[in-house]
Parts: C-alpha cells; sequence; structure tokens
C-alpha cells in the first residue's frame, strides 16, 4: 500500500528552518520560525513556569487520565483570562486541546457535523489555517484582508465577503496580532463585523493564539469581547503556546459560547465526541501548568510581568526596523504601529532568496517575517541588507 503513495512536499517553513540550521555562515538572521526570542536568541521558560512546574512536581499525586474534557480549572481560568467580564455574561463550554492547532481542528469537525460547509478566510493568512479546514471537508473561501504594498487593512472588502456570506457560513477572525501581517483592527472595526455576522447568520470562529504579545492581555480581547456579547453563538479557539511560552506542551482549548446554556452544553458534548475519535484525551502538563499560575496572584503577577517585557521589546524593534526601511520602504513605516511577532512585507520571492544567499537572512519567500527573531543589535544591518535591494 505504501507504494501507492504519492510524496508530499515537505512543509515550507520547517524546511526553512532546516536551511539555516545547515548554514555556516557567522551572523546568520533566522526571521522564518514562529517563536519568541530574545536579545539572545533563545526562546525562555517563564519564570511563573518554572516555579510552577516545581509545585507539580512535588504535590502531583497521579498521572491518571484527565477526561475528554481536559482540566476543568485550566478551562475556567483560561476563559477568565480571555473572555473577562464579558465572558461571565454568556455561556462558554469549553474542552481542552492538544494547542490551538487542535482547537482549530475540533472546531472545523464540529461545525461540518453541525451543517456548516464553508468557511470564510481573510488572505493572507496563517497557512495551517487553510489546510486544517480543508482536511476536515470544509470549503474554504477566501476572501481579501491586507495590502501588503500598502501595508493596510482591505476592511471594506472583508465586509463585503461578510454581507455576501450564506447563513450557516462560519467566518474566520484572528482574535488579535494577525498572523502574517500584525495589521490590527480596531473596536469599531470589531463592533461593524459582528453586526453583519449576526445578521447574516455566520458563525464567528476566533482564533487567539498571541493575547498579550499586541497591546495588553486586556486590550488584545478586547474585541472579541464585544463580539461574544453582540452575537448568539461563536466558537473560540485558543492557544497557551505563545502566551505561556509552552510551544512543546501543546495546550490549547475550544470554547463553544453562547447567549444560553443548553446550546453551549450540547456544542460541548460534540467536541468531546469528536475528541474520543481523535486523540481521546488531552495531554496534561501544560493545562495544569497554566492553571497553577492563573491560580496563584504572584505567580499570575510575575508572568503578567515576563510579558510585558516581550512585549516592549517586541515594540522598541518594530519602530527601530520602520525607521530604518521607511526611506526604500516608504509603506513600511506601518511597520511600527503593528501589533505581535509578525509582519509582512512587500519583498518579491526573488528578493527574498537574495537575501538568504548573499547574506544569510532566512524568511519564508511570502515576505513574513518574525519581529522577534531580531535582536536589537542586529537591526542596523538587517536595515541595510534589506535596502540595497532597491
Amino acid at each position: 500500500m505504501f507504494n501507492a503513495l504519492s510524496r508530499q512536499p515537505d512543509d515550507a517553513l520547517l524546511a526553512l528552518i532546516g536551511l539555516y540550521k545547515q548554514d555556516p555562515r557567522p551572523g546568520k538572521v533566522d526571521l522564518g520560525v514562529g517563536v519568541y526570542r530574545d536579545e539572545e536568541g533563545r526562546t525562555p521558560v517563564f519564570r511563573a513556569v518554572k516555579a510552577a512546574e516545581r509545585l507539580l512536581l512535588d504535590g502531583q499525586d497521579s498521572k491518571s487520565y484527565l477526561g475528554l474534557e481536559g482540566d476543568a480549572l485550566y478551562l475556567e481560568r483560561l476563559w477568565s483570562l480571555v473572555g473577562g467580564e464579558a465572558g461571565t455574561k454568556v455561556t462558554a463550554a469549553g474542552v481542552q486541546t492538544p494547542g490551538g492547532s487542535g482547537a482549530l481542528r475540533l472546531a472545523a469537525d464540529l461545525v461540518l457535523r453541525g451543517g456548516s460547509k464553508r468557511v470564510l478566510v481573510g488572505q493572507p493568512t496563517w497557512p495551517n489555517h487553510v489546510g486544517i479546514f480543508a482536511a476536515a471537508g470544509l470549503e474554504v473561501v477566501s476572501h481579501p484582508f491586507f495590502d501588503t504594498a500598502s501595508q493596510t487593512v482591505l476592511f471594506d472588502r472583508m465586509v463585503a465577503a461578510f454581507e455576501a456570506a450564506q447563513p450557516g457560513d462560519v467566518a474566520l477572525l484572528h482574535g488579535s496580532c494577525h498572523n502574517p501581517t500584525g495589521a490590527p483592527l480596531s473596536l469599531d472595526h470589531w463592533k461593524t463585523l459582528a453586526a453583519v455576522l449576526e445578521t447574516r447568520g455566520v458563525l464567528p470562529l476566533v482564533d487567539l493564539a498571541y493575547q498579550g504579545f499586541g497591546r495588553g492581555l486586556d486590550e488584545d480581547a478586547e474585541g472579541l469581547r464585544h463580539l461574544i456579547g453582540a452575537i448568539p453563538e461563536a466558537l473560540v479557539a485558543v492557544s497557551s503556546s505563545k502566551s505561556f511560552g509552552l510551544y512543546r506542551e501543546r495546550t490549547g482549548a475550544i470554547f463553544a459560547v453562547s447567549a444560553t446554556q443548553a446550546p453551549a452544553d450540547l456544542a460541548k458534548s460534540n467536541l468531546m465526541a469528536l475528541a474520543r475519535t481523535s486523540y481521546s484525551m488531552p495531554p496534561d502538563h501544560g493545562a495544569a501548568v497554566v492553571r497553577t499560575i492563573l491560580s496563584d496572584a504572584a505567580l499570575t503577577a510575575d508572568w503578567t510581568a515576563e510579558l510585558d517585557g516581550m512585549r516592549a521589546r517586541i515594540a522598541g524593534i518594530r519602530r527601530k526596523l520602520a525607521a530604518g526601511l521607511s526611506g526604500a520602504f516608504p509603506t513600511l513605516t506601518a511597520v511600527a504601529e503593528q501589533e505581535g511577532m509578525f509582519s509582512l512585507l512587500p519583498l518579491t520571492e526573488a528578493e527574498v532568496l537574495r537575501l538568504r544567499a548573499d547574506h544569510a537572512i532566512y524568511m519564508p519567500t511570502s515576505g513574513r517575517i518574525n519581529i522577534a527573531g531580531l535582536k536589537t543589535a542586529e537591526v542596523d544591518d538587517v536595515v541595510a541588507k534589506f535596502a540595497a535591494l532597491r
């Protein structure tokens, strides 16, 4: 049977990581891999995570299954972080998942089971969005979201796509820190989208993967919080990988949000049934770490302070990069106002490959860069090499 299979292309980003590691040149720069890095180029473990792990090591008394729902207290604490006060005014029925990707896949399986066939996805987006939805059997309907040349959100075209949607369609929304563009939506944008989706009978699926990396924990969730209060049903996929630095622990959740209890409970029962036939029980460690941090005021304060420092470092690099690039690329002044780890630069594939070949600067051929991959001391040199392209 294996000989009947066709060779699948390597994941482009993972292949890029391999090329970077094999490059022997000193001073090489990795702007591709989508993880936070500090000024030493490390992806650190949060102090609060280490402290929580010590508590778990000393106090954990069982390795038994969690159950299909996962860690109930993790889900409760995580929803409080995501939903804030708005989250207390709706019913959110959650299921713990293997990372944000697992949450998105369960969401896709759920809406297909519920009769939805199409998901509206703004372009560009995280490439795995399309892969996950297509693998689940949904039709992916693309609409414009961002113009790379001008570095602007195409909000009118986004609204037009939602106004043309069919009742029962699903609309994917990035909760904050858009990947790959970094382009923010204002609260007024969210209010307009909520009204359109409610009128058209379209179910929002919000992917919240970077809470705290944009403007702050509460600020990054304000659009989502308005949405769940203005629309009868929503799905919210949450990743703990970035905000808590738990990349390898695969920790996430999917929340079915409803104005009343019964529909949310019904959705949760189906999410658990889908989980049972997919991966059965979720992994425990990452959720236990998050639950421990969010249940302890001192650990929460330390985690928040460290996250604030990461966000400030990224914002500082954004400002320096934007100032340096604005001469050769005038529209890239927008990089300073974008949020999170990513920006999408107006580079051709040939220019990206030239930067890789001539200067050992690595990024996907789309031009998406990880701002956090830059050290402050590297910015001026990288700017000069970018500017030499034009």
